[in-house]
């Protein structure tokens, strides 16, 4: 590893400086909207990166260590949400809108094989951006995969769910937001059930995470019109790159679909999910220089490892597609906006986290327990 010394006041103001006008240029060139949307992307950054918090680590701990801390913050995060999320979808249907979708047969499938997968990296969409940001090696060389991968899956989408997949399931309402609190109540009691004595104890870092998420979830819904995603922005750069390259994407019913093309022509500052992710990218980068933080030296794995974070990652971004989402997109947003698939994503995901992390040792990726 290699030690990056703190920097100093004036490089530290430079620095936000910067930021400050980059958001501020966003802002002035693509609308308020999309400077707002862009600075709360950076919010999640910093607070992912900031008081290290993620998805896939608490669930490999609970799985592992009967830790179930980590998850239960998540699904103390998703309830908060919930409570604001469900609310205003009810009174603003016309202005905002759930991250609903159809439960179906590639959409399971597709939930286990990215719990899979990003166990094998150690991050899901969101902690795949972060990583990156950081400096982690592994994370920065799944990302281009990820999004070649989310870009495959959207393109072969329609073929997917021709397979077969029930209507889109959402819960509404007063009911809908007693109903999603319940679950989250039960899965928490499960996994307090089976959690080991004194995990239920969540540490100050935690409660400042889930709080600080939540809150930001809920100003994204507000101001960009639907909830927090991840895995669309980066199917679209490289739509975009295709067709810059000469590519035609008529032969994809997703990607020639009216909304879809009109993306994909336009500016990147025009999408939310491409703020969000950039976002997500530049905070926690800044985390991370900010602290002086530490760059992972490409050969920390064997070459089979390599390979398969490269696999692994184009699997991720295909997976994700197949399912409407990741852990970000499905299975927080899309239960904290009533959404019945984002259930049976949950349980799809963790069953393929279960088998990704007995999967790490033979890829070289660890040490066998």
């Amino acid at each position: 590893m290699v030690a990056v010394g703190a920097p100093g006041p004036v490089a530290r103001a430079a620095v936000l400086g910067l930021v400050a006008a980059a958001v501020f240029a966003v802002a002035l060139f693509a609308g308020p909207r999309s400077g707002a949307v862009l600075l709360i992307g950076l919010g999640f950054g910093l607070t992912l990166e900031g008081f290290r918090f993620g998805f896939t680590g608490p669930w490999r701990r609970m799985i592992l260590e009967r830790d179930a801390s980590g998850l239960l913050a998540q699904l103390l995060a998703i309830g908060i949400v919930a409570c604001a999320a469900l609310p205003l979808l009810a009174v603003s249907g016309a202005e905002l809108k759930g991250a609903h979708a159809p439960i179906g047969l590639a959409m399971i499938g597709g939930a286990f094989v990215f719990g899979a997968a990003m166990q094998i990296v150690l991050g899901c969409g969101s902690g795949t951006l972060v990583n990156a940001g950081s400096g982690n090696a592994v994370g920065a060389v799944a990302l281009p995969f990820f999004a070649i991968g989310s870009f495959a899956g959207a393109y072969h989408l329609s073929w997917w769910t021709a397979l077969g997949s029930l209507p889109v399931m959402a819960l509404e309402g007063a009911g809908g937001l007693g109903v999603t609190l319940l679950g989250l109540a039960a899965i928490a009691a499960l996994a307090l059930a089976l959690g080991r004595r004194g995990s239920h104890r969540l540490p100050a870092r935690l409660w400042g995470a889930l709080l600080v998420l939540a809150g930001l979830a809920i100003l994204h819904l507000m101001i960009a019109g639907q909830p927090w995603g991840v895995v669309y922005g980066l199917g679209l750069w490289v739509a975009k790159g295709v067709v810059v390259l000469g590519g035609d994407l008529s032969g994809s019913v997703f990607w020639s679909a009216p909304a879809n093309a009109a993306q994909v022509e336009a500016s990147l500052l025009l999408d939310i999910t491409s703020l969000t992710d950039l976002g997500l990218i530049g905070g926690a980068a800044l985390v991370v220089w900010w602290r002086g933080g530490l760059v992972l030296p490409a050969g920390a794995l064997p070459a089979r490892g390599w390979v398969a974070v490269i696999v692994a990652g184009l699997v991720l971004g295909y997976s994700s597609r197949l399912a409407f989402g990741c852990n970000i997109g499905a299975f927080f947003s899309g239960i904290a906006t009533g959404s019945a698939h984002g259930w049976v994503w949950f349980a799809a995901a963790f069953a393929g986290s279960w088998v990704g992390i007995r999967l790490r040792p033979a890829l070289g990726l660890e040490a066998r327990r």
